[in-house]
């Protein structure tokens, strides 16, 4: 049995898998196996991994789309390793992500899972300073004292300061959760630490670079908006948390997300839930709320360029 199960969810990305999959195998730990799990890519993606001959490499085709956590969570139902590990098609883990982590879990079995910093890097594998630490920044990673974490629910929930490409869990932690949930296309990786700090587990945090995470076009655009938008209202309101200042921040975010998928919808011609969500998200921001209620009247063609101006001038 290898000690770390590497799970690599796909979906139509045969210009960066190679590269994901070449940061798992240049490992300095080689106790491993990569579970590359395909959500019915028509990329070409099948024959790619058919010309991989390492034993180490599991590869599960799905013949469709079966949804992104679902995907994930059949590279985890395949994985056998003590220690498990997903990151994106798209992410590459540094040489020395493997050792580094798994040697803090062999140390202390009362760590459940391990996360560490990240590098930010185009799509030209090029590394960006400046924007990784204003990353690290934004998401409270800066702050972040190496060690076990005590706030973890506020570290979490409020900073989201753990990213799952950049964790090394206890697969028996995860088994014992469940995972992720099944049918979710977003925020299935928040929804999982928030589990994890309800249920009492520790986490480590590892204040070093050793993931590598990419930022590209296709992760903009108003398609892609959308359901993450909707995404994110089903996982917020998924908790209720018994401490005061924790669940103020979680109807604050539930009112702003609400506020802007009804803008967005408003945009994109769904006007009537568009409507309906900026009326339920308006304690966020009145004004934005008003101007959204406002542009609903225009022709569904002009809104588009409406809204367009409007971001333009508040940017």
């Amino acid at each position: 049995m290898p000690k770390i199960s590497v799970c690599i969810p796909t979906f139509n990305r045969i210009n960066l898998l190679p590269y994901a999959i070449e940061s798992v195998l240049k490992q300095t730990y080689q106790d491993f196996e990569l579970i590359v799990c395909d959500d019915g890519s028509q990329d070409g993606t099948s024959n790619l991994m058919f010309q991989y001959t390492d034993s180490r490499i599991k590869y599960i085709r799905h013949s469709q789309n079966i949804g992104k956590s679902n995907n994930m969570r059949s590279g985890f139902d395949a994985a056998t390793g003590d220690y498990f590990i997903k990151f994106d098609d798209d992410d590459r883990l540094t040489p020395e992500f493997l050792s580094r982590t798994a040697a803090i879990l062999d140390k202390d079995s009362s760590v459940d899972f391990v996360g560490t910093d990240h590098w930010i890097i185009d799509i030209n594998n090029l590394r960006d300073e400046a924007k990784t630490q204003e990353n690290s920044r934004s998401w409270g990673r800066a702050s972040l004292s190496e060690g076990l974490v005590d706030n973890l629910l506020e570290v979490v929930f409020v900073n989201q300061s753990f990213q799952i490409g950049a964790t090394l869990f206890r697969r028996a932690i995860l088994q014992e959760l469940g995972f992720m949930q099944p049918n979710w296309q977003n925020c299935e990786d928040n929804d999982l630490f928030v589990r994890l700090a309800l249920a009492g587990k520790k986490g480590y945090y590892l204040p070093e670079l050793l993931m590598e995470y990419r930022f590209h076009a296709q992760q903009q655009g108003i398609d892609r908006a959308i359901p993450y938008l909707s995404d994110k209202i089903r996982y917020l309101q998924s908790y209720k948390f018994e401490p005061e200042k924790l669940e103020k921040i979680r109807q604050q975010r539930l009112a702003e997300t609400q506020l802007l998928l009804g803008l967005r919808l408003i945009e994109k011609g769904e006007t009537g839930k568009g409507k309906e969500l900026v009326l339920a998200g308006k304690s966020f921001s009145t004004a934005k709320a008003w101007i959204g209620l406002t542009l609903s009247i225009l022709p569904v063609k002009l809104r588009p360029w409406a809204f367009g101006l409007l971001r333009r001038v508040r940017g």
